[in-house]
This record gives structure tokens, C-alpha cells and sequence, in this order.
């Protein structure tokens, strides 16, 4: 029988007040094994290897999921942002955080685990029985039960409809910008191959504890750069969705914000 899937929200990149690699940590040692003896598929933002643009899969993977897990540690912007999309459909949620951060207000009304942050092994393997316990607890809880503010305060949650229909010109214009769309990642390919290489230059790169390589979707201060198609040894070069080349610099002011993902 195929697992149900178990999307994780949680800080991705370093953040202050925690060592380097702290929630890569927590994931693999604490949240991760929790998620794997409930039952549940885990997936992670960074787990998604592919091309596409990354922001519309966690927008998929948010609202999909058979059940979100969401730590709340560091009180990360885009955690809460991410949260509040899956509140905003109902859907269930657990919610994580550890020891040294507040209790979030908005959020106090709806049940919680909290782990110890230190990632000792006796509080480690006690917290995955408790999390795996919760996951398991939530999943099979009745629809009827508060899943999210949206409940507790009586409001319709949002939906999808699938019953907008396209006039037949809209369809014609879609059609014609997905062949445009095929024919530039067409020209895209055969361009990233033919521009002339040095023989200083590498295939992949680490900046910031995060490795890049061509085809990357690559994120500058949280604005979406476009698509890495070439590195170098002091530069690296990104094509935009209008084909356009940048060469963005590694001594740029703010080449410690870049990153895969928009947060």
C-alpha cells in the first residue's frame, strides 16, 4: 500500500541563534524518523530535484499533502506564510516548535508538540514517539475537529473551483504560449551547451552551506533570478524567463541570500 504523504514547513536555511545546519538536523534525526513510523511519505521544499519552478510544487505539495507538519522554531516568516495558505483550505496540520521559542498568539488556540532543541538522544527518541503519535492522532481526527483558525472562527475556508471555463480564444493564446514556452527551453538547452567554457570553471558550486548546479532555479534576496546555466570561478550565470542573461558576481553585496528557494 503507498505511503500518504507528509509535506514538511519548516526554516531551511541557517538562522540566527542557531548553529549552522540546526533544522537540517532536526529534520533528519527528529522529524523525519517521526514522520517515517507514523506511516507517512516525508517531503521537504529541498527535497525537489527537478527543474520546475520550485515556488508552484510547495504551493501543490502545501495544499495536496495528506497532512502538513510545521515547525514554527524561529518564528521564520515564511514558515508562517506557508502555514497560513494550508489554514486558509481547512486542511490538517500539526504544529511544531521547539523549546526556546514563544508561543505565537495566533496560533495558541490549536494543538502543538514541543521538542527539545538540543537534539539529545533521550529527548530525541521520546520526541519522535510523541510526533509520530500526533501525526497519527491528526490524520485520523474527525474533519468536524479544529484544524485551524479558520475553524475557530467560523469562517468558510477557501477552495478551488473546477468549473472555470475557457472561451475559445484563451485557449488558443495558452496553446500558443505553451509552444513558445517548449521552443525557449529548446534554445535554452542547446544555448547553455555552446557557451565556451574555461578551463578554471566547475559544474557545481556550494554558497552558503547550499550546493547549486545548471538547471538550478536560482533566488537572489528572495526575488527570482531565473535559471542557472553556467558556472564560473568568481561568477555565476543565470537566463530569466524572457531569456535575457545575467552574470551574477560571487562578491555581490548580497550573495549570501541566494538560495534555491524564495525563503
Amino acid at each position: 500500500m503507498e505511503k500518504k504523504n507528509c509535506f514538511v514547513i519548516m526554516p531551511i536555511s541557517d538562522t540566527d541563534g542557531y548553529d549552522n545546519g540546526h533544522f537540517t538536523r532536526v529534520y533528519e534525526h527528529l522529524i523525519k524518523p517521526a514522520i517515517l513510523q507514523a506511516g507517512f511519505n516525508p517531503i521537504r521544499a529541498d527535497d525537489k530535484k527537478n527543474t520546475n519552478y520550485i515556488v508552484i510544487d510547495i504551493l501543490k505539495m502545501i495544499l495536496d499533502s495528506d497532512l502538513v507538519l510545521c515547525d514554527l522554531s524561529s518564528k521564520n516568516a515564511n514558515v508562517l506564510y506557508e502555514l497560513g495558505i494550508r489554514q486558509a483550505f481547512n486542511k490538517k496540520a500539526l504544529l511544531l516548535k521547539d523549546l526556546k521559542t514563544e508561543r505565537i498568539f495566533d496560533i495558541q488556540g490549536l494543538r502543538h508538540i514541543e521538542y527539545d532543541e538540543s537534539l539529545r538522544i533521550d529527548s530525541v527518541k521520546k520526541d519522535i514517539n510523541l510526533i509520530s503519535e500526533a501525526l497519527s492522532d491528526t490524520y485520523k481526527a474527525n474533519d468536524n475537529e479544529v484544524n485551524s483558525l479558520i475553524q475557530l472562527l467560523s469562517i468558510k475556508p477557501a477552495s478551488i473551483s473546477n468549473s472555470m471555463e475557457l472561451s475559445n480564444e484563451t485557449s488558443i493564446l495558452l496553446k500558443a504560449i505553451e509552444s513558445i514556452d517548449d521552443r525557449l527551453n529548446n534554445l535554452e538547452n542547446k544555448s547553455s551547451t555552446s557557451i565556451p567554457r574555461s578551463k578554471n570553471e566547475v559544474r557545481k558550486i556550494k554558497i552558503n552551506n547550499e550546493e547549486f548546479e545548471s538547471g538550478d532555479t536560482i533566488f537572489l534576496n528572495s526575488e527570482l533570478k531565473g535559471r542557472l546555466i553556467d558556472i564560473l570561478n568568481s561568477s555565476i550565470i543565470v537566463r530569466d524567463d524572457q531569456n535575457r542573461i545575467t552574470k551574477i558576481s560571487l562578491n555581490h553585496p548580497n550573495i549570501n541570500t541566494l538560495s534555491k528557494y524564495p525563503f
